[in-house]
């Protein structure tokens, strides 16, 4: 598989939203109800733990798919240091974000940007889903849990043996993700960010 080839593919995988999909089939369509994002979190207030769950893990596969093309391209290794995995992963949750198939209106990246740690660094991406649940318990708010692993991503991976190109493609896809945020930011600083239900 070229370089190009696993690149656009990623796009492409990452481009298929499982909110928008897993709402239709339920006669909604997710991003005309409550904040709008296509993402787990907007399911979950919808739709209930149940359609959440399918939506997490179809967005986190397709972040293990978009890094495994991307580690394939560049003939394997180890997925910690290979920068194409983390490129390709970048592609991926790009193509979540702003996606072909649902004119270019995507979800924030982080479940997808997840799946990208769950194949390149899978004990970072453990720790990083434990500390997520615990502050979204504690704070109920999505959004500070979501940019919480973020921040804490930059020195896992650092622990990890993750550098150079590696490291510069995972911070553009950290990047992307807290761009993608901007707007539950302002909702934050202006006290009308949505609560997940516990």
């Amino acid at each position: 598989m070229s370089v190009w080839v696993a690149m656009v593919s990623a796009y492409v995988v990452g481009s298929l939203d499982f909110a928008v999909l897993v709402s239709r089939a339920r006669g909604i369509d997710i991003r005309s109800v409550g904040s709008g994002n296509p993402g787990a979190s907007n399911v979950l207030r919808a739709l209930g733990k149940g359609p959440a769950v399918m939506v997490f893990v179809g967005d986190a596969f397709k972040g293990v798919i978009g890094a495994a093309m991307g580690w394939i391209a560049a003939a394997g290794g180890d997925p910690a240091v290979v920068p194409m995995a983390f490129a390709a992963g970048l592609a991926a949750v790009f193509g979540h974000a702003y996606p072909v198939f649902h004119r270019f209106r995507g979800g924030r990246g982080v479940a997808t940007g997840a799946g990208v740690l769950l194949f390149t660094i899978p004990w970072a991406a453990l720790v990083l889903a434990i500390v997520w649940f615990l502050v979204a318990r504690i704070s109920k708010i999505a959004a500070v849990a979501s940019l919480t692993v973020v921040v804490a991503s930059v020195p896992l991976a650092y622990v990890a043996g993750v550098r150079g190109w590696a490291f510069f493609w995972l911070g553009g896809m950290l990047a992307l993700i807290v761009v993608r945020h901007v707007p539950n930011i302002r909702r934050m600083l202006g006290g009308s960010e949505q609560k997940v239900p516990t």
